[in-house]
Formats: C-alpha cells, structure tokens, sequence
C-alpha cells in the first residue's frame, strides 16, 4: 500500500514539473513576441537608415543636436550645424532622419 501511494505521488511531480516547463516556456515565447523581436526589428531599421545617410540630410543626433550631413565616412558622419560649424559624430549616434519631415515653425504669441 505504501509503494502505490509513493507511486502515485511520483506521477504527479513528474506531470507538475512539465507543466512548469511547458509555462516556462510560453513565458519566454510571449516575451520574445512582444518584446525582443520588435526591438530587433527596430535596431535593423535604424542600422539601415544609418547606412544609407547621405550628403544634404538632416539628422538628428543623441544628445539632441540638429544638423545636416556634409559628409560621410564608413564610421563617422561629418555635420553642418550653424553658419560653417561642423561637427564630425559617429554614425551610431545619429538618431533620426529629419529629411522627410515637414519644417516646423515656431507658433506665434
């Protein structure tokens, strides 16, 4: 009698540890749907927008500052930021491509 209750009792430990797998790895599968895949798509496109700048953009970069490309090396991009003030960052840092968006104006009081 003592050999069928621990027998039992091992079947159901065995069946609760793969429905903890099983969970475990519905986790890791909703996290890499909503979470890692989109950052990596996301990575991708800023990496080929890097890529394809060229002389006349107007970029942004991650401390904030605005400018247009006048050059650019394989690892550096060379911007023109006020008057003939040029600044040479590294690709990495640019951020956006300003190029196709709409001129803002400052709004009037």
């Amino acid at each position: 009698m003592l050999l069928q209750a621990t027998g039992a009792a091992g079947q159901n430990a065995a069946g609760g540890s793969w429905s903890f797998l099983l969970m475990l790895a519905a986790m890791f599968l909703v996290m890499w749907l909503f979470m890692i895949r989109p950052q990596r798509q996301q990575q991708k496109k800023l990496e080929e927008m890097r890529n394809a700048l060229k002389k006349g953009d107007k970029v942004v970069t991650a401390g904030g500052i605005y400018g247009t490309v006048a050059d650019v090396d394989e690892r550096t991009v060379l911007m023109k930021v006020d008057g003939e003030t040029k600044l040479r960052v590294d690709k990495s840092s640019i951020q956006k491509d300003m190029s196709d968006a709409p001129a803002q104006t400052p709004e009037k009081k």
